[in-house]
């Protein structure tokens, strides 16, 4: 039976074109190493560059936003205050473009925001796309941002069509967030 399931999660993987996905609880250090993975492989494949900086952009930014934002959070102990972010995320090719899907546990109060946010940036184009990202590195830092807030901005300028995103209530207190973005 275990081999049964883990060849049929495989052959699952497979079909859906992902040849790398990673389930777990995820770190700065976890993000080094599994992008070098990433960056080896398509190599291996013969990925040009652009693409090869284009995926591992969107991975870095995906991964981050995981670290930052997942509500499936433990911490470590120690003097860093570190904490471990438990998240999916996946790479793989569709119809001669890779993608990158990253998903994790959100709190309900930020689907709204969200949704809204990703909604603006998916309706825009090359240009207003880039008036927003000065736009927000000269202003203050978005309500319930960790960082400067042009995560989504970036992935959405480095992506070779319009991001997909989706929620789905999970309980009470969470929604499962999903980001794709094609390179």
């Amino acid at each position: 039976m275990l081999a049964r399931s883990q060849y049929e999660f495989r052959k699952l993987l497979m079909e859906q074109g992902i040849m790398f996905c990673y389930s777990g609880y995820m770190t700065e250090k976890i993000l080094t190493g599994i992008g070098q993975a990433i960056k080896h492989k398509l190599a291996l494949d013969d990925a040009d560059t652009r693409t090869v900086r284009g995926v591992f952009a969107i991975f870095v930014e995906q991964m981050q936003n995981v670290i930052r934002y997942s509500a499936e959070r433990e911490r470590l102990p120690g003097p860093e205050n570190s904490v471990l972010s438990y998240g999916v995320l996946s790479v793989g090719q569709e119809d001669g473009h890779f993608f990158v899907t990253c998903s994790n546990k959100i709190l309900n109060e930020d689907v709204s925001r969200l949704d809204n946010h990703l909604s603006e940036i998916r309706g825009m184009d090359r240009e207003q796309l880039k008036v927003l990202y000065k736009r927000i590195l000269k202003g203050d830092v978005p309500e319930g941002s960790k960082g400067a807030g042009v995560g989504f901005v970036d992935i959405a300028r480095t992506a070779s069509r319009p991001i997909e995103f989706e929620f789905i209530d999970i309980d009470e207190q969470h929604a499962f967030f999903s980001l794709k973005a094609y390179i």
